[in-house]
């Protein structure tokens, strides 16, 4: 994988895990519950990328930084969390980041081995929001992707054009910052204005 895309995936993990372990504490878990969020959330997406397309070993397996920089921010989160967890405005600002950067890593990295653009956005997306699903179901909870504002959709729309503009042979430093800008932009807006996708009318039948 290139060194842009190490460097942005990383990125990506450290906000992930910080979401993961702020829910840890939430839940009132001890520390190792608190690194098993933060680990599953920050690294669950790219894990199931790198096994879905044949990296395998898959990276977080290979590299030690990418199993040291989920357990950074678990302790972080642990030790600081009256702090983080007052900031968790700011901290969903930075998950908007995290999904950005983990749709167009997990879209070109996806290409890189070999899949056409529909599988490779797909990927993408698969990346951004698996590894939150993950953490939810660990948690108990409803996965975030199904009852909050658009979140998969714009990590969709963020990687579909990560992959068309490498198609178009722009270099992976354009397409990763085209692709991610969309994502990032299409989220912030559908956390100011509340956006959602369609939900069934009337009450649900028994």
């Amino acid at each position: 994988m290139s060194p842009v895309l190490v460097v942005l995936d990383l990125m990506g993990i450290f906000v992930f895990a910080i979401s993961g372990a702020l829910v840890a504490v939430r839940k009132e878990l001890d520390v190792f519950g608190v690194l098993v969020l933060a680990g599953t959330t920050g690294l669950g997406g790219g894990f199931l990328r790198d096994v879905l397309i044949g990296a395998t070993p898959p990276a977080a397996l290979e590299d030690w930084r990418y199993l040291l920089v989920p357990v950074v921010a678990g302790l972080v989160t642990f030790w600081y969390h009256p702090t983080v967890g007052r900031l968790e405005r700011q901290v969903g600002v930075l998950d908007a980041f995290g999904l950005a950067l983990f749709c167009v890593v997990g879209a070109l990295k996806s290409v890189e081995y070999g899949l056409g653009p529909l599988p490779a956005a797909l990927m993408g997306m698969v990346s951004a929001i698996g590894g939150g699903m993950v953490r939810d179901l660990l948690a108990g909870r409803v996965p975030a992707v199904f009852r909050s504002e658009l979140y998969a959709t714009p990590a969709l729309a963020g990687a579909a054009i990560a992959v068309l503009l490498d198609r178009l042979d722009q270099p992976y430093a354009v397409s990763a910052l085209l692709g991610a800008s969309v994502c990032l932009a299409w989220r912030l807006l559908a956390m100011w204005r509340h956006w959602q996708a369609p939900m069934p009318s009337g009450p649900a039948s028994v």
